[in-house]
C-alpha cells in the first residue's frame, strides 16, 4: 500500500513539474543555476592565474635587484683599476673619454 502511495506520490511530483506551464520556469531555473556554477569556476580561476602572475613578478623583479646588484659589483672602479692593472692597462686620457647613458 505505501508503494503505491510512492508512486503516486512521484508521477504527481513529475507531472507537476514536466507540465506546460512549470517546465520552462525549471529549465530557467536550472540554465541560471549551471551558469552561476561555471562563472564561479571561472572567477576562482582567474584569481589562481593572478596569484601566479604576482609571484612571478616577484621573482623577476628580485632577480632584476639582484642582476643591477651584479652590474655595480662588475663596474665598480675598484674592480676595474684591479683589472686595468692584471692587463697593463693605463688611464685613459681626456679625449679618449666617452661616455654613454643607460
Amino acid at each position: 500500500m505505501a508503494s503505491k502511495a510512492k508512486n503516486k506520490f512521484i508521477k504527481n511530483v513529475k507531472d507537476f513539474f514536466m507540465s506546460n506551464q512549470v517546465f520552462p520556469f525549471v529549465l530557467i531555473f536550472f540554465v541560471i543555476g549551471i551558469s552561476f556554477v561555471l562563472f564561479r569556476m571561472k572567477g576562482v580561476d582567474l584569481d589562481y592565474k593572478i596569484a601566479d602572475v604576482r609571484k612571478d613578478m616577484k621573482y623577476i623583479e628580485q632577480e632584476g635587484k639582484e642582476l643591477k646588484a651584479k652590474k655595480a659589483r662588475l663596474l665598480s672602479v675598484k674592480r676595474l683599476r684591479s683589472l686595468a692593472s692584471k692587463y697593463g692597462l693605463s688611464q685613459p686620457k681626456q679625449k679618449q673619454i666617452i661616455v654613454i647613458k643607460d
